[in-house]
């Protein structure tokens, strides 16, 4: 699985940190940056919960 994160979208709301911490995290502003791109079996879930919370939709996962 593939994960992005739309920087121009983000305002720094956090949810995607709080839900999946070892993939997202947040930068001096706040706003998500990713730790990674190429997500591991175990983290999916959580980070297709995370996509799926993101108020303004800054995050893409695909297959």
């Amino acid at each position: 699985m593939k994960v992005r994160v739309d920087s121009a979208r983000c305002v720094g709301h956090g949810r995607c940190y709080e839900i999946a911490p070892e993939v997202f995290e947040d930068d001096e502003r706040g706003h998500c940056i990713l730790r990674l791109t190429s997500v591991p079996k175990e983290n999916q879930a959580a980070t297709r919960r995370a996509e799926a919370n993101c108020p303004e939709q800054a995050i893409s996962v695909e297959d």
